[in-house]
């Protein structure tokens, strides 16, 4: 018996590596699949919202909520897209002026630390900082920003044809098995799956456009160059728990004492957008969220560092997500629910509301 508990755990050992090996190797493939299912999770999740709004939600047709939310995320999507192209000849255009502001941010502290007149501060800047070229560096940002939008097509038909087959889903979990109830405790999970992972990336995805509204407003009054694109990054680096906060409010320093020169200004911004950080995800946050997904705070930074690793900055965007449905996942089968007991928050895992059903397709003529 113990050898062949050890067999087991030897065997599940190596199926994780290689899966593990077969995930980094075909992240070009497997990465637009998951952000395109994660994509049409928030067109089901904000329908669902709209269900929720008090006199008018319970009046709007399903179909309606789809149409309304596909139209939403198109919108924004839409906005991005031309926010990136708007800016980046302006970008490629000012990166000179910056270049020379950051070397003069550079003399300033060596100044201030009194190593200006040492021979390696003159070594330094002729041989390291004359070999910094913004220029380049926006160019390979640009043609980063090009393999996005390529992706960004793929994803959206993806997600258009997963709208298509979620029609007849229902069906197809029916006839996975004979035995009525291994079909109910699919169909468990999937709407678990379905209500939790939908609506925590809806209130989500309104949680950070909301923070990206107040700190364009923030970086807006303070003449911070490029705020509505700093916003956009700020909203989707919101997305990366814990570290997409700092990330957040470092970029736009970064940008602003490269700009400004001035340092109270610089720490005037700094303190703005981190109170808005605070703000918005100590107490906003926690209040509609609750505790959707009930992990682990140890869990989610393991996961972001494993996805990380293995899918790069896509993967600290998909952390969460993958890893919540993992656990949904391993709670629905008595064999896997310890594991998804560990990688809980509190060991508790509750029943959750059905997930709002996708429009009824229309039968077919005899």
């Amino acid at each position: 018996m113990p050898m062949d508990r050890l067999q087991k755990v030897f065997f599940g050992v190596a199926l994780a590596v290689l899966v593990g090996w077969v995930l980094h190797v075909g992240k070009q493939v497997f990465v637009p699949i998951v952000f395109s299912v994660l994509i049409a999770y928030v067109i089901v999740g904000l329908a669902r919202l709209q269900r929720r709004i008090p006199g008018i939600g319970g009046r709007l047709p399903t179909a309606a909520c789809f149409t309304l939310s596909i139209l939403g995320i198109g919108l924004v999507l839409a906005a991005g897209v031309s926010l990136i192209v708007t800016n980046v000849g302006k970008v490629v255009e000012l990166a000179p002026e910056y270049q020379e502001s950051l070397l003069l941010q550079i003399q300033r502290l060596a100044v201030f630390l009194g190593i200006e007149a040492a021979p390696t501060w003159t070594t330094l800047q002729e041989d390291v900082l004359s070999q910094i070229s913004l220029q380049a560096l926006v160019g390979s940002t640009v043609a980063s920003v090009t393999g996005i939008l390529a992706t960004l097509l793929i994803v959206l038909l993806y997600v258009t044809f997963l709208l298509l087959e979620q029609r007849v889903f229902s069906d197809k979990v029916d006839r996975l098995s004979d035995d009525p109830g291994n079909v109910a405790q699919i169909r468990r999970v999937v709407h678990d799956v379905n209500s939790r992972i939908g609506t925590y990336l809806a209130l989500k995805t309104f949680i950070n456009i909301l923070l990206g509204v107040v700190s364009w407003a923030i970086m807006s009054i303070m003449g911070v160059e490029f705020a509505a694109f700093w916003a956009v990054v700020i909203a989707l680096l919101n997305y990366v728990p814990y570290i997409g906060s700092f990330l957040g409010v470092l970029f736009p320093v970064a940008m602003s004492l490269v700009q400004f020169g001035d340092l109270a200004s610089v720490v005037v911004l700094m303190v703005s957008l981190s109170a808005a950080q605070f703000l918005i995800g100590s107490f906003l946050d926690p209040f509609l969220m609750g505790n959707s997904l009930n992990l682990s705070p140890f869990v989610i930074l393991a996961s972001l560092a494993i996805w990380s690793s293995l899918w790069g900055i896509p993967g600290a965007f998909l952390a969460v997500p993958i890893t919540a449905v993992l656990l949904i996942i391993l709670a629905g089968f008595p064999g896997t629910r310890p594991i998804a007991v560990l990688l809980s928050r509190n060991g508790e895992l509750g029943a959750h509301e059905p997930a709002l059903p996708l429009p009824a397709p229309q039968e077919k003529e005899a």
